[in-house]
């Protein structure tokens, strides 16, 4: 009889919890782990914030702030290959144009005062960060080894020609330097700085003309920058293409 009271009283504990058990399941209490047990399935899948391999927020940074709009601009000129514009600005970053072009002038003014390593300017139509000119002999040497790359007499001269006359033959050209220029013509169409613009309608020859590339590498917003040589420069309309 011992033995058999001893297991009713052993019992009694255990239904007990499994009745308190049910009661918290019925409230909609959590139930406490039992020491020992291994914790849920669900909680173990989440991954902790700081955890490696953690989903990073792709939450794009509120840019109501100057200071923001200003770091989020600077991100954005950083990796462009060509000068950009402020309407695409404007249209990356969400933002009105009058607000991209007043931040630009800001950024440009700001390194301009302290005078850093680099200048942002507008160029063509667009913004692009450069090095500052003080610091020219040191880019140069690392990027080209101290030789820098140079366009002849000859390529500098057409070249001259070509952006005051433009749009412009190369029989016209030619008569103006007195020398055949077609190899000068290539080596400028080949480095990016003359491109073809349609034909002549009175001759049929290829017209010329300068790149945007070429106001970039003059620090020229546009063609109206050119110091004012055109009326030095003869006319020679009646020369045929050849």
């Amino acid at each position: 009889m011992r033995a058999v009271n001893d297991d009713a009283s052993g019992a009694e504990p255990q239904v007990e919890q499994e009745r308190a058990a049910e009661d918290l399941a019925e409230s909609g209490t959590a139930v406490p782990e039992a020491a020992g047990q291994e914790p849920a399935a669900e909680a173990a899948e989440q991954p902790r914030a700081d955890a490696p391999g953690a989903p990073v927020s792709r939450t794009p940074p509120d840019l109501t702030a100057d200071e923001a709009l200003d770091s989020a601009l600077e991100a954005l000129l950083l990796v462009v290959d060509v000068p950009a514009g402020e309407e695409l600005l404007a249209d990356t970053l969400e933002q009105p144009v009058a607000r991209i072009r007043t931040a630009l002038q800001r950024l440009a003014q700001g390194y301009e005062q302290s005078e850093r390593g680099i200048d942002l300017r507008r160029v063509g139509e667009g913004w692009r960060f450069y090095t500052r000119e003080t610091y020219a002999p040191y880019v140069e040497r690392y990027l080209l080894d101290g030789q820098r790359a140079k366009l002849t007499r000859a390529a500098l001269e057409t070249l001259a020609v070509i952006s005051y006359r433009q749009p412009v033959t190369r029989a016209r050209v030619a008569a103006v330097r007195g020398v055949n220029v077609d190899g000068v013509i290539r080596t400028l169409v080949g480095r990016g700085l003359v491109e073809e613009a349609g034909t002549d309608p009175e001759t049929g020859g290829f017209l010329y003309c300068t790149t945007e590339l070429f106001l970039e590498r003059l620090g020229l917003s546009s063609l109206k920058d050119l110091p004012p040589l055109a009326p030095l420069l003869p006319e020679v309309d009646t020369i045929d293409d050849v």
